[in-house]
């Protein structure tokens, strides 16, 4: 860890606070540009607009994902489609000009959830990130994917994936890091590879922003949070093991630990002082979800998006809890792309300003 890591306590909410006015704030004439492949519902892209990013053009294939990034980035053009169908000759960008190429291609046959099949058709998506990064040849890019794509047999996927990335367009050099999220104020233990690149013209090395802060405790982060917004109580078995875990722990641990089955590994409760456990994707009240540290219920909306480090001020309109999980499980969390953004701004894209001015 990294000994500038801030070690005071941490006003989360005022973090959130001013990332969002970051947000909101006009851009620089000189604002640095990006493009959002496989967007969500915008996690990335307000990470880089909370570092003073210019958004060009997000792409999202999901109807409620898309619904909710309009809500929030209503002055962002989006392709809401297949990415398969995206020409990128339509925005008229000289091959070069853009800054940052940016995407999360699906990362679900690559998770430690549920089977992992190498022959999954998804796996491949990261292709059509490539033909893009081909054509705009960008002067950097940032992939994001699970961590779970470097395990086992997928480690082979891995290895093609960044033979691959390096060999897109004029060429660039490549780094892939496991970036631990809650080492930049996300209140949330959560590993992500990230893929960095640069492009080999620029003759820069490709940067990964160094651990910014201690971990933020789920106290910390739903501090003077009065509304934990709309939740769903467990249902079925899932209610009646729910009251027996202790904060820090699983059904599955806890029912082992008295001698029964194993079963419900995936209904976790919180601890006060604790980052959060990952957010994932899959909520189900009967069978798994996250539970608030005193109480016997799963945690709401309002407090979930502050757990994947989304402002209070983030509108998910009327949408169903269970749609609010998805969004987030899917997301990347706007701080720690903020970071990526940050760093990618000040060490390859203001240096390469320099450079040019030099010559």
């Amino acid at each position: 860890m990294s000994a500038s890591i801030v070690r005071t306590r941490l006003d989360y909410p005022r973090i959130l606070s001013d990332a969002w006015d970051a947000h909101l704030a006009p851009r620089a004439p000189n604002a640095p540009t990006v493009i959002s492949t496989f967007a969500g519902a915008g996690g990335s892209s307000l990470g880089y607009s909370m570092a003073g990013y210019r958004e060009l053009l997000a792409v999202e294939w999901d109807d409620h994902a898309a619904q909710c990034f309009r809500r929030n980035f209503p002055h962002v053009r989006l392709h809401h489609g297949d990415i398969a169908d995206l020409d990128p000759s339509d925005l008229g960008l000289e091959p070069g000009a853009l800054d940052v190429l940016d995407g999360s291609p699906p990362c679900q046959a690559f998770s430690m959830v549920g089977e992992r099949q190498i022959d999954d058709p998804r796996n491949q998506l990261f292709r059509e990130y490539v033909r893009l990064l081909t054509h705009w040849q960008p002067k950097t890019f940032v992939m994001e994917n699970v961590a779970g794509m470097v395990k086992g047999q997928m480690r082979s996927l891995f290895a093609e994936i960044l033979g691959t990335l390096k060999a897109a367009g004029p060429g660039y050099r490549v780094t892939a890091r496991l970036m631990d999220a809650s080492y930049f104020h996300v209140p949330q233990r959560r590993l992500r590879m990230i893929f960095v690149g640069v492009r080999r013209d620029l003759d820069l090395p490709a940067v990964h922003p160094a651990p910014q802060a201690r971990p933020v405790t789920v106290r910390e982060a739903l501090a003077a949070l009065d509304d934990p917004g709309p939740f769903q109580r467990p249902s079925a078995k899932a209610a009646r093991v729910a009251p027996l875990i202790a904060p820090g722990r699983n059904g599955g641990d806890t029912l082992t630990g008295l001698g029964g089955k194993k079963a419900f590994f995936s209904l976790q409760r919180l601890a006060w002082d604790r980052p959060a456990f990952t957010l994932v994707k899959q909520f189900s009240p009967s069978r798994n979800g996250v539970l608030h540290p005193a109480e016997d219920r799963n945690l709401g909306v309002r407090e979930i998006a502050r757990l994947q480090s989304f402002p209070d001020a983030f509108d998910w309109g009327d949408s169903a809890v269970d749609q609010v999980w998805a969004r987030i499980g899917n997301s990347v969390p706007p701080l720690m792309m903020r970071a990526i953004a940050q760093t990618q701004r000040e060490y390859i894209l203001d240096a390469a300003e320099f450079g040019r001015a030099q010559r």
